[in-house]
């Protein structure tokens, strides 16, 4: 049997599934800041014999946690003499441009923790100053004096050599070897000083919370017995082991919202649909990705906190492209200075959660508004819900401003989640040139299928996917992953001009470095896949577009095929294309799969009897576009393949419920997943 657990803001998920593609799904609260107790709680009420794991996955908001709360290490930073406050420098390109009172966002390192080291290496790799050690001594003794917990070591141009990042690393091991140390070359091999710093910074930050929460996970684990592999998501959409994630644990930033991203791919897939939009509600956000030809998108140019009015931090690892807005069931309602209603991004998390959860919250939340709203039903909470305390907290906080009964401030609620998701849906759509009409949509987590259908009819989008396992589909995912590193050696140079030789030698330097890695995790040569990117751009221009090229060795004759893709891809992207303009190689990205075991996936038996079999019960349920309206109930358990039906009409399950519109048709497919269609505009 291979499990998958996966923490978020509100429930901690899991999914198992045995050699015969048997599934075993489980929710339990998140347990802040203790989050391995909420993974042990719901292995335990899962029933699953621990013993018989062969793989075990997770997925944690540990790090983004310890980020956003500022609760990291106290961290130092050694760099390159006269870069000392490349942290506060940054970027110009602020997002609020008219903004007269402006500030930078503050460093995670402050400046008086932040020293200089005599040494300098030229763009090429040539090293022009040899490294002072004295330096590093003398910086190691003042950290000591003033409790630093972890040290970042980042030096200009190290991507090009990086011998004085290795030697001030180990030298300050020698010296302090209980501290923490982060290289930046540890991290990426990627140009921009700026982001490579900030990321060293971050990294160095978070390893000591990281270090310490995967060891209490891997203790709790081997206590219960398991003995299973033990894998990690990362931010690229693939895992790695729990000892390589506590040295560079900034890659698992993005570690839970990423796995229902490349789930969603896997299974789009499956039933032949490659263009898909994945669509995430949690309790806390709301999270979208778009997949193009069944490529999830990655990006380096990642950032946290960042929004239309702040800079936010960068973090040059590879991340799974996804826009994330505060928008979950746990979303609080609330009105504004100016009188209007706002629904997040403050959440009522886990504890006290939503008002029907009887944990003591009082303020009103998109799941009390879905509760009213009549999509969700109090027979599926796992606890007592007070219908006429959450119909007060909707009237008094929310109704009362607009003179609307609780129904009413239910329907006002969901209007403006609904729109805030569709903003976030079109980012990630239309904003970037794609046409809705030409995906599918994977609605899942707690309120992707509450809130999928009606979106993806206001925009035109054909088909929706709620997938079996909805409200825990991000833990399925990581089932369905392997193992991911990402390599990427900047070399700028005409592409042209620069011999294929040269070029297959870096190839083959990280592949060598890619096996070696796998070597250490268990991995065989033979289980090894790799691709082959190349970020490239046009003379004079500033930034590039990843470029999928052939398998190494290249030829020289291979170089017109990379150049006419280099040509489509910009063209899809910018809309033109300048074929007598030369193009530049800016960084090879080689991305190496280490290929784990799947489990199948199981069919379900078909649809006996018509649908009224499936039949729970008929109520009133507020449907967004089309108002109020009597609508059927089904119980997904007893839905069979081949099972459809016409919206209006919910189908309900322990974790979630699937809102189907009027106009738009269900179909239960042979793996038991809904198929929602609409009739394209």
């Amino acid at each position: 049997m291979r499990a998958a657990t996966d923490i978020g803001g509100t429930f901690t998920d899991l999914v198992a599934i045995d050699e015969h593609g048997a599934l075993v799904l489980e929710k339990a609260h998140t347990t802040p800041p203790n989050f391995e107790r909420g993974i042990m709680e719901v292995l335990k009420k899962s029933g699953i014999d621990l013993r018989s794991l062969t793989d075990f996955f997770h997925g944690t908001t540990t790090i983004i946690n310890a980020l956003t709360e500022r609760k990291g290490a106290k961290t130092a930073l050694l760099t390159t003499k006269g870069f000392r406050d490349i942290l506060e420098l940054a970027r110009g390109n602020r997002p609020d441009l008219f903004n007269m009172v402006f500030e930078k966002p503050a460093p995670f390192i402050p400046r008086y923790l932040r020293r200089e080291v005599t040494e300098r290496v030229a763009y090429n790799g040539e090293v022009l100053v040899p490294l002072n050690r004295d330096d590093i001594r003398a910086a190691v003794e003042y950290f000591k004096k003033e409790g630093v917990e972890a040290i970042a070591v980042c030096y200009i141009n190290s991507y090009a050599n990086e011998s004085h990042e290795r030697e001030t690393a180990a030298l300050v091991k020698e010296l302090w070897p209980e501290v923490f140390v982060c290289p930046s070359v540890d991290i990426t091999k990627e140009w921009r000083e700026y982001e490579r710093t900030s990321t060293a910074a971050l990294n160095a930050y978070v390893m000591p919370a990281a270090s310490s929460y995967i060891d209490r996970l891997d203790a709790r684990l081997s206590e219960a017995g398991v003995q299973a592999n033990r894998y990690i998501m990362q931010s690229n959409g693939g895992t790695t082991t729990f000892e390589q994630s506590k040295l560079t644990p900034v890659n698992i930033v993005e570690s839970g919202p990423v796995a229902g991203v490349f789930g969603a791919s896997i299974l789009g897939k499956l039933i032949g649909e490659e263009n898909v939009i994945a669509f995430d509600v949690g309790g806390t956000t709301a999270k979208c990705s778009l997949i193009d030809a069944g490529e999830v998108k990655v990006t380096t140019s990642y950032y946290i906190e960042r929004d239309e009015r702040n800079a936010g931090y960068p973090i040059m690892v590879p991340v799974v492209d996804i826009v994330e807005i505060g928008n979950g069931g746990g979303s609080i309602a609330w009105i504004d200075e100016a009188g209007s209603l706002k629904v997040g991004p403050k959440s009522a998390g886990a504890l006290p959660g939503p008002v029907a959860y009887g944990k003591g919250g009082t303020e009103p939340t998109t799941t009390d508004a879905n509760l009213i709203a009549g999509r969700l039903s109090v027979k599926n909470f796992d606890m007592d819900v007070d219908l006429d305390a959450v119909r007060r907290a909707l009237a008094d906080r929310v109704g009362a401003q607009f003179g609307q009964d609780a129904e009413g401030a239910a329907e006002s609620i969901l209007r403006v989640a609904d729109s805030n998701m569709n903003n976030a849906l079109k980012l990630i759509s239309v904003r970037r040139g794609y046409d809705p009409r030409d995906f599918a949509m994977v609605a899942f987590g707690g309120g992707g299928p509450i809130h999928g259908p009606s979106l993806a009819r206001e925009l035109n989008i054909g088909k929706v996917i709620v997938p079996v396992a909805a409200s825990v589909f991000s833990a399925w995912g990581m089932l369905m992953t392997d193992i991911r590193h990402d390599f990427i050696q900047t070399k700028i140079t005409s592409f042209s001009a620069a011999p294929v030789a040269e070029l297959n030698a870096m190839w083959d330097a990280m592949t060598k470095e890619a096996i070696a890695r796998f070597a250490e995790e268990g991995v065989s040569p033979d289980r090894a896949v790799f691709t082959y990117i190349a970020d490239m751009r046009y003379m004079g221009q500033e930034h590039t577009v990843q470029v999928v090229t052939p398998a190494v060795p290249w030829k020289e004759e291979d170089k017109a095929d990379i150049m006419a893709r280099f040509h489509a891809t910009h063209e899809h992207f910018y809309t033109f294309r300048l074929p007598d303009t030369p193009a530049e190689i800016v960084n090879l990205h080689l991305v190496a799969y280490g290929r784990l075991e799947k489990p199948a996936l199981q069919k379900i038996a078909p649809q006996e009897g018509g649908i009224e079999t499936a039949l729970k019960e008929r109520r009133r349920v507020f449907f967004a576009g089309d108002g109020w309206l009597e609508a059927p109930i089904y119980d997904r358990a007893k839905l069979g393949a081949g099972a459809s039906a016409v919206g209006p009409l919910v189908v309900e399950e322990p974790t979630t419920a699937t809102v189907v519109c009027p106009g738009q048709t269900l179909q239960v497919d042979q793996y038991g997943n809904l198929i929602i269609e609409t009739e394209a505009k």
